[in-house]
């Protein structure tokens, strides 16, 4: 037991410790600070190429590159707050219309039933009658708990947090915009030249992943964007334009994406008696769902040297653990693992 009981063994228990309780308390309170030094590490090389193109000093760089990028979140916010605020207002004005659609809808669907069940017998009708109102009172109870008012109320607290949250963001995006370099030379300081070495090479096979990262996505989001456009041009070509870009910055978002705007389109055409336009909006729906999940692990897998099953498994883990983070998170880390090993820091040469 006594040769347990190390200076050695004592710190490493000590570290273990530490990094436990900042992954349980710190990591989870500090995401805006860690997004705030990955987005620095990001557009860094942006940056510098400022610095080489203009001749501007760092500072000047870092303040110009900056206020873009401020821009960019900016009109985002403004684009989806004011579009949010308008259809929320529009929904609001229409909702008794679109009910009294749907309790049309209902009684039509009723006769319906009626006429294809009859001369079945008695038990069948009433199962089939039975699961068919169970299934409209699902549709209604699940509309009515997506509008109740703790569900608005709980929308409207997280707000302010997230306002909080995305100030400390951009406040941290340009302290550590300005002393990345710093940081970096305070990091090597404490680092032997061996393992001084081996961060560059991980620091710059990492920059050359987030590249290929975001080359796939914008990849992959240019044809979910064409793929979009000419299905809307024989569905609803009034507003294929304009519906294929919002459903392309939509789409954007992992999982989700155009779903979110084209499933409550089809339930109103749906609702509104189209039931063919409504069908082709599913269709597409769910076409634009199998492109992202058989394009995107492939791509990205490509881009940042990954296969598609082990961009998948990651992206599918990190979800499962960490939500919608995790579908970045995941791969990062495995990349991370994957670059510490070829740089020689993680040793994986065993046999058991």
């Amino acid at each position: 037991m006594a040769k347990w009981l190390t200076k050695r063994n004592f710190i490493i228990s000590f570290c273990i410790l530490i990094a436990i309780f900042v992954a349980i308390f710190i990591i989870p309170v500090s995401i805006p600070i860690i997004l705030a030094l990955l987005t620095a590490f990001i557009i860094d090389p942006f940056v510098k190429w400022a610095e080489r193109k203009f001749k501007w000093s760092r500072k000047v760089s870092v303040i110009s590159v900056f206020i873009f990028v401020l821009v960019i979140i900016a009109s985002i916010l403004y684009y989806t707050v004011t579009q949010l605020i308008g259809k929320i207002i529009k929904f609001s004005k229409d909702a008794p219309d679109y009910f009294n659609s749907l309790s049309g809808v209902w009684i039509d669907g009723q006769s319906k039933l009626l006429q294809y069940t009859s001369g079945m017998p008695d038990e069948v009708v009433k199962a089939i009658q039975k699961e068919f109102k169970n299934g409209f009172e699902s549709i209604q109870t699940s509309i009515l708990n997506l509008l109740s008012y703790e569900k608005l109320m709980t929308i409207m607290t997280e707000i302010p947090n997230f306002l909080v949250s995305l100030t400390f963001y951009i406040i941290a995006l340009f302290l550590f915009m300005l002393q990345l370099p710093e940081l970096k030379i305070r990091l090597f300081r404490h680092l032997t030249t061996s393992t001084a070495e081996k961060a560059r090479f991980m620091i710059t096979k990492l920059n050359a992943v987030i590249f290929g990262f975001l080359k796939a996505q914008l990849f992959v989001s240019l044809i979910i964007l064409a793929v979009t456009f000419v299905g809307l041009l024989f569905i609803a070509p009034k507003y294929a334009i304009y519906m294929s870009l919002l459903i392309w910055i939509i789409d954007l978002l992992p999982i989700l994406g155009g779903i979110i705007i084209l499933i409550p389109w089809a339930l109103y055409q749906f609702v509104s008696g189209d039931i063919g336009t409504g069908t082709k909006l599913i269709i597409l729906a769910v076409i634009l769902v199998i492109i992202r999940n058989t394009i995107e692990p492939k791509v990205m897998g490509s881009q940042i040297g990954l296969s598609p099953l082990a961009t998948l498994i990651s992206m599918f883990i990190g979800l499962k653990l960490m939500g919608f983070l995790g579908l970045f998170v995941g791969p990062f880390v495995i990349i991370l693992f994957t670059t510490a090993r070829e740089a020689g820091m993680i040793k994986m040469n065993f046999r058991i």
